[in-house]
């Protein structure tokens, strides 16, 4: 599948897209986590959708040409397409739930590839010395509430994605709803 130069965002009334990111939409685990990342998770009310991020923050929006767009290509290109299966849920300490994807080092090497062509973006900001592949279900609520929603998430589990591509989202945090699918990037 050919890549189409970036597209535009929708317009905000509050202004352009302020932020980036480079994902892995994962649809299929809406249905058993989509409820819970809207209650607990900041970016799902955002527009975000549940995902495997490959590097995040990327650039400013207005960064994003014709160069940066080939590099990206030619990044995500060097990973072959594959199937994961979220089968379980795991935790960063008692604030963050997620669920893990198996396998996880395609995710892994996505996210050094890409991280390789823009060395000046690394991935959470270099905050994490290992970056561990995840989609996030809820974050920052009390560990009483996210246990109770792993509990409700556990059974619908497994859900199967087969990545075949990466998106680059665009938007502004302090609005809802605006984040844009600006570009789709295929697999090997």
């Amino acid at each position: 599948m050919p890549t189409m130069p970036f597209a535009s965002a929708t317009p905000s009334p509050l202004g352009p897209p302020t932020h980036s990111a480079v994902i892995i939409s994962v649809p299929e685990a809406e249905p058993v986590v989509g409820h819970h990342r809207r209650a607990h998770d900041e970016s799902a009310p955002w527009g975000v959708p549940a995902h495997v991020t490959v590097l995040f923050p990327f650039m400013a929006p207005s960064d994003l040409d014709d160069r940066v767009h080939a590099k990206l290509t030619r990044a995500v290109a060097t990973v072959r397409e594959f199937t994961a299966t979220f089968r379980s849920t795991g935790w960063f300490t008692d604030k963050v739930l997620w669920l893990a994807p198996d396998p996880a080092e395609p995710f892994r090497t996505l996210t050094t590839s890409v991280a390789a062509a823009f060395p000046e973006h690394p991935p959470y900001e270099g905050a994490h010395d290992d970056v561990v592949p995840h989609l996030t279900v809820g974050h920052d609520a009390p560990v009483e509430t996210l246990r109770a929603v792993e509990r409700q998430v556990q059974p619908s589990l497994p859900v199967q994605k087969r990545v075949t591509e990466v998106e680059v989202i665009v938007g502004r945090p302090e609005v809802g709803g605006s984040w844009d699918v600006i570009g789709r990037f295929p697999l090997a």
